[in-house]
């Protein structure tokens, strides 16, 4: 997790060097804090044939409590955003079925430790195809291009066995979607995204609606609501899971 924060800070500052070169750039940088619930199933199989486990009624999964960051660039019509978004989600629970997952079988009334990580680098591009920011109300309306660079990290332990199996793959979405901003006044906004894709066996839905407040200029708060709807069938794994919740922090603009 270390590495990972430091490779992110080192490519915002490349991009903070970088951004000089534009004339009419803001660049805004965002350090939040989300709480997200999961709801949905998963699985480790062989060869397609594996057991489908509930995450909240067989693993017990606690909510996830991360730190979040964000940069963005704005200039004219465009935006370029990096969002980091890590998920990591723990617990203990009682089986209610009997399967395996992988090679690690478990029965009914077992009790499996699993630890899910998923760490989310989201890139994006987006091009204002309505942009009034001379009005009293500025709208901007833009489509948007992104990345979803996902790093899932599954581990099962049998507790009772003891066995433990586990699973990790990165892989790249593509999605495409809207962003859109309202500013009621200088220090009042509120912003909304939404992005999709499907490719093969994979699915991902994103959305996420902010308000913020900057009662003193170029530093602010800002707090929202986010939904995912991931679904990945990748290298013997399946993850279809839903995850929603609050996040907020602060913001600097210049």
């Amino acid at each position: 997790m270390i590495n990972k924060c430091k490779a992110l800070i080192s490519i915002i500052a490349c991009l903070l060097l970088a951004s000089t070169a534009f004339a009419d750039e803001t660049v805004s940088l965002k350090l939040g804090y989300q709480l997200l619930s999961p709801e949905g199933n998963m699985a480790g199989t062989i060869d397609g044939v594996g057991t489908k486990i509930d995450i909240e009624k067989d693993l017990n999964l606690s909510d996830s409590k991360n730190i979040t960051a964000e940069f963005s660039l704005k200039w004219n019509d465009s935006q370029f955003t990096i969002n980091y978004l890590p998920i990591s989600f723990s617990g203990t629970g009682e089986m209610t079925l009997d399967g395996d997952f992988n090679d690690l079988p478990f029965t009914i009334d077992e009790t499996v430790k699993t630890d899910l990580d998923i760490n989310i680098y989201d890139i994006s591009y987006t091009y204002y195809l309505l942009n009034f920011d001379d009005l009293p109300t500025r709208f901007q309306l833009g489509l948007e291009l992104a990345v979803k660079v996902t790093d899932v990290d599954l581990k099962l332990q049998n507790l009772d066995n003891p066995a433990t199996e586990s699973e990790s793959f990165i892989a790249p979405i593509p999605t495409i979607g809207l962003r859109s901003r309202i500013a009621l006044a200088d220090f009042l906004g509120i912003s909304g995204r939404i992005g999709y894709a499907e490719y093969k066996n994979n699915n991902f839905l994103d959305a996420e609606a902010q308000i913020e407040f900057s009662p003193i200029p170029m530093v602010g708060i800002y707090a929202g609501y986010r939904y995912f709807d991931l679904q990945i069938d990748e290298e013997d794994v399946l993850v279809e899971t839903k995850f929603t919740g609050p996040f907020g922090g602060l913001l600097v603009r210049f």
